[in-house]
């Protein structure tokens, strides 16, 4: 049911200017026009996420910036059809999704790689654009030991997000 839900989310994602301005409050240097390119569930994911960790009382900028970023990478190839079909290769299929997936970025299975790589690759571009290397480490998944407590909200928010 998790995942109908996150569908519906997806096809019926809107963001305010209000949300924008908020988000852009969290961001460094250019990301706030990285954020402003990412296609819209995306963002409204992001702004999700990012609510979850404020509520929980997380308001570490570098936390912050990562949530709202963390899927910058997927941009506008990846579409639904690839991430149901990621989802549910995933779930039924997990060693065929890898085979599927190409890194040549002009291949119709590059969506699949965006889905596979997407955090590496948003980290890559979200240093490109002036955040710290402390929020691509929380993109990655690898923060350091110091903020494993923080590493995990992050996960958990995306999950229920």
């Amino acid at each position: 049911m998790h995942r109908v839900n996150q569908l519906v989310a997806h096809v019926r994602a809107r963001v305010d200017a209000g949300e924008v301005a908020q988000a852009h409050r969290w961001l460094p240097g250019d990301a706030a026009g990285l954020f402003d390119g990412m296609p819209v569930a995306d963002r409204r994911h992001g702004l999700d996420v990012s609510a979850r960790l404020l509520a929980a009382g997380h308001d570490d900028p570098d936390l912050q910036a990562a949530a709202l970023l963390h899927d910058a990478a997927k941009g506008h190839r990846m579409r639904l059809w690839h991430r149901v079909a990621g989802v549910i290769l995933e779930a039924f299929a997990p060693g065929l999704l890898p085979r599927l997936a190409s890194d040549d970025a002009t291949s119709w299975r590059y969506p699949f790689h965006l889905y596979l790589h997407h955090a590496e690759l948003s980290a890559d571009l979200v240093r490109r654009v002036g955040c710290s290397a402390r929020t691509a480490a929380f993109i990655r998944g690898s923060a350091g030991d110091d903020d494993a407590r923080l590493q995990r909200a992050l996960a958990e928010a995306d999950d229920a997000s």
